[in-house]
């Protein structure tokens, strides 16, 4: 409403440049900045309260709103190319394929005598009555969704996969799931009525992928496994049963109960849950599931064919007949029915290889925890207004319990654009770390994001912060006022650039990229991987300490003083490949 009415009195170039403000501060749409952004857009503000207040403004969102609906416009952002609906934040060539098809049509028309002022309605019209039927949700289909494509992925399967089926099935359905995801719990009629239609046909392995948001999803993997341990397959699977039909409780577990209920020596599950007896087997399932981008649950592979989330039985089935086909195929030219599988996916599509970043080395005297003179540099650059930058820090505190003196984590600053107060607040920290070292720079750090909500980290709350550190405010304040460590952030903002790192959270493994707030079990995984790379001398960065000189690094405007630490310096990895692609994480 408020840009409609910055549009009716300002006019279109107005509009859009409070569109721009609008989008480069989406989280902060109140009715305070749209006064600004409106002035700022050259808006009479007087002239712009009253054309908000107008019920004309509201009328017009409102029949916007109605005229996208017989059109298909269900979702945002929807687009109309000439009639055309093209839905969702598509990719520049879908657009580029269609303007280019409009053009050559429009062409058309103005070669057969349509005035050039008369095309687009021409075109419109021709193209709103297919738009509106192919947009029509068809309502047997609405909550079927397509697998990818005919993509087969080879999705290994381990000895210490549960299985429910016989190894001659021709048909192998591996599921990635937790037990306490609701739609984990919808799908299994689904995969009930599968394996009632197709009987032997059909197999399932089961992968645990424990969600870290669901603080019972992994004492439950356990305790599924332990059930198998005690009580082989039918063990196991009577407790996976189990655990969905009474999911409801699993909010607060009681495994001495659920134990009597199955039969099982109630000691030893215990034992296991707090020993984590099978989190070896459970974190290989969840790393496969990260490789072949299983992120959420459940998620399926059929013979290698992908199928996400809790879709209904119409959608496994359409993917099992072709399935079938092929395998009663490879029957017929003499492949026994317990190769099957493995015939069916043996060309499969593989997991792409870690991504990789190349950032350079961390600035001498950046702030770090843990070994200074670690050989596994972790660079993790954030942004103290990002949530998902204060999720993380739990399982970088994992990291460091786990690994020790093996890892060294170094903070690079990267507050994002659209988060306003993030530049001063980061700048403030360098302060701290200029005056307090590198306890100071972690204790402020952490109040950022305790207070990252509220009270925030405007201005009076940064002083406020460094008031309770016992800085010295007069130095404190002048460095805030006169921006003297704003190089010092923006060196670190063109280092990730330069990277090609977009988004916060971000992290640098010795060369390995981590995009985002992953669980701990990925950040396991690529310090594994940096330490074999140590050892065999291979990987995108395997230069040892000392090797070569460390590459100049961006340092704080102000000299620190000798009291905070400065650790070792750390050689330029080389050159790292940049991979395919990788979503920003914010």
């Amino acid at each position: 409403m408020a840009a409609q009415a910055v549009f009716q009195v300002a006019g279109a170039d107005a509009f859009w440049k409070f569109h721009d403000s609008a989008f480069a501060n989406y989280r902060a749409l109140t009715p305070a900045n749209f006064d600004k952004w409106a002035v700022a857009a050259g808006a009479d503000l007087a002239k712009f309260k009253a054309a908000f207040n107008d019920p004309a403004n509201t009328k017009k969102v409102e029949t916007d709103i109605a005229e996208g609906k017989p059109v298909g416009v269900r979702g945002t952002p929807a687009f109309l190319i000439n009639g055309v609906f093209m839905s969702g934040a598509q990719p520049l060539p879908k657009f580029e394929a269609e303007v280019k098809k409009q053009l050559a049509a429009a062409k058309a028309l103005i070669a057969s005598g349509t005035p050039k002022d008369k095309v687009y309605v021409t075109l419109t019209n021709k193209n709103k009555s297919k738009s509106a039927a192919a947009a029509k949700p068809d309502k047997a289909k609405k909550r079927q969704q397509p697998v990818d494509d005919k993509t087969v992925w080879k999705v290994p399967v381990l000895e210490t996969d549960p299985v429910k089926g016989k190894d001659t099935a021709l048909i192998t359905i591996v599921e990635f799931s937790e037990y306490q995801c609701p739609f984990c719990s919808r799908v299994l009629p689904t995969m009930n009525k599968i394996m009632s239609t197709y009987g032997d046909k059909v197999r399932f392995v089961w992968k645990d992928n424990p969600l870290p948001f669901h603080k019972q999803a992994l004492p439950a993997a356990i305790f599924a496994r332990e059930a198998g341990a005690q009580k082989g397959s039918k063990g196991f699977w009577a407790a996976h049963d189990f655990l969905f039909a009474n999911q409801k409780d699993l909010k607060s577990p009681d495994w001495k109960a659920f134990s009597a209920k199955l039969g099982l020596d109630a000691n030893k599950v215990m034992k296991a849950i707090e020993s984590k007896k099978f989190e070896a087997e459970i974190t290989a399932a969840q790393d496969l599931a990260n490789d072949f981008g299983a992120r959420g649950t459940p998620h399926f592979f059929v013979n290698g064919r992908r199928v996400k989330g809790a879709q209904p039985f119409p959608a496994f089935k359409s993917v099992i007949d072709e399935e079938l086909k092929k395998a009663e195929a490879l029957l017929k030219r003499g492949i026994k029915p317990g190769d099957i599988y493995a015939e069916a996916t043996k060309n499969g599509k593989e997991p792409p290889p870690p991504a990789t970043k190349d950032v350079g080395p961390p600035p001498d005297n950046a702030p770090f925890k843990g070994n200074k003179n670690a050989k596994i540099v972790i660079q993790e650059f954030s942004d103290f207004q990002c949530p998902f930058c204060g999720r993380v820090n739990g399982t970088l505190k994992q990291v460091l319990e786990n690994f020790g003196d093996k890892v060294k984590i170094v903070w690079r600053h990267k507050p994002l654009p659209f988060h306003k107060d993030a530049p001063l607040a980061h700048e403030a920290t360098i302060e701290a770390f200029v005056q307090k070292g590198n306890d100071g720079f972690w204790k402020f750090h952490d109040m950022l994001f305790a207070g990252q909500k509220t009270p925030g980290m405007k201005r009076p709350q940064l002083d406020t912060y460094a008031e309770k550190l016992g800085l010295d405010m007069a130095k404190f304040k002048q460095a805030l006022d006169k921006r003297t460590h704003k190089a010092a952030v923006e060196a670190d903002i063109a280092s990730s650039t330069k990277g090609g790192i977009g988004g916060t959270p971000a992290f640098v493994i010795n060369g390995y990229f981590i995009n985002g707030a992953q669980p701990y079990g990925n950040f396991k995984k690529m310090i594994k991987l940096a330490m074999k790379d140590l050892k065999t001398g291979k990987g995108p960065n395997t230069k040892k300490a000392g090797d070569t000189k460390p590459a100049a690094a961006a340092k704080p405007s102000r000299p620190a003083p000798k009291r905070a630490p400065k650790p070792a310096p750390k050689p330029a990895p080389k050159p790292a490949p940049k991979p395919a692609s990788a979503d920003d994480a914010y």
